[in-house]
């Protein structure tokens, strides 16, 4: 069966090439009625957008490049899952990458992303990353640009984030009222906005319920377990170690966890734990531990639906804008 070209579809109702294609892309300009009569006739005669031949009209391929600093963990995964439905919905596919949190494989994703044409990319930058050269290449080179999660200020690009202060702010605020007074944070690095919004958020509770933030209980690293575990392992080789740790991320918590136990500790006895993200494996360790969740999955949904909106306006006409979704407390038994 012959390939239905645009031409041929615009012949048959007697209508422009060009107006047949901003029927398919339901343009605003494009009367209701011509648009259900391409549509029908599309349907019909088993119309398929030919991507190749838009991607050498446009110079940009129909797929969406998105970037990770690891793809093992459930949260990236989840927010993955939601990109993915939500482009998939728009006609787009899209192309994984991770920078295993490292700033050099981060600028080789970018730019192997823009060799290979994507229409736009989503991106989560690495711990590493502090300079952002390499993002300004792409939005330099016209290419839609989405940052979610570990995002940078400054960028004139859109953003989608978590409330991280309320969620630290909360978390800690529990651990208060429960009556622990030696609270350690197990901290990302200042460079991320992340980890710093939820270092802020854990001090201002401290000082709202007259606690002083003490700098020996603030322990920088990074966001894998085994950060976690040396944090914990510094914080109670103290003198005066803490009585509840609030960490940055699960993972962190995880490795806090295994030191904890392996040191003979119980929680929440004698320290209490709580992370940030509710993976999966935070409500079947033994105790379950107490966490803020982050909507991960919609967080994904949010960020695809940034760039496609970049898609319609144009980059150069699209005004940048940062979504913040609501975190929320699991209360479980770790505190």
């Amino acid at each position: 069966m012959p390939h239905i070209t645009i031409k041929d579809l615009a012949t048959q109702l007697k209508l422009s090439p060009s107006t047949v294609s901003r029927a398919l892309r339901n343009h605003p300009d494009i009367s209701g009625g011509t648009k259900k009569r391409v549509l029908a006739l599309a349907a019909r005669a088993n119309y398929q957008p030919n991507r190749i031949a838009q991607s050498l009209q446009t110079r940009r391929s129909n797929t969406i490049g998105v970037i990770v600093p690891e793809i093992k963990h459930d949260f990236f995964a989840s927010i993955i899952s939601g990109i993915e439905e939500v482009s998939y919905q728009a006609g787009h596919t899209i192309m994984v990458c991770q920078s295993n949190d490292t700033y050099d494989r981060e600028v080789v994703n970018t730019r192997a992303l823009a060799a290979n044409r994507v229409a736009g990319m989503l991106v989560s930058t690495s711990q590493e990353t502090t300079n952002y050269s390499h993002l300004e290449t792409v939005m330099a080179q016209g290419i839609p640009l989405v940052l979610f999660d570990r995002v940078v200020e400054g960028l004139a690009v859109s953003m989608v984030v978590v409330d991280d202060f309320d969620g630290a702010y909360n978390a800690v605020t529990y651990l208060i009222r429960r009556g622990y007074r030696r609270i350690a944070h197990l901290s990302g690095s200042d460079a991320l906005y992340v980890s710093r919004k939820r270092r802020e958020g854990y001090e201002k509770a401290l000082r709202d319920h007259g606690l002083a933030v003490d700098p020996a209980l603030i322990v920088k690293g990074g966001y894998h377990e085994k950060d976690g575990h040396r944090g914990a392992q510094r914080l109670f080789a103290s003198a005066a170690p803490p009585d509840a740790i609030f960490t940055i991320n699960d993972p962190v918590a995880i490795g806090a966890y295994l030191y904890i136990r392996d040191a003979g500790l119980r929680i929440p006895d004698d320290v209490a734990l709580v992370g940030f993200t509710n993976n999966p494996i935070s409500a079947i360790i033994d105790p379950p531990m107490t966490t803020v969740n982050q909507p991960a999955f919609d967080m994904g949904k949010a960020a695809a639906g940034l760039l496609l909106a970049c898609f319609e306006t144009g980059v150069e006409k699209h005004i940048p804008r940062t979504e913040v979704l609501k975190t929320k407390l699991i209360v479980r038994k770790s505190a």
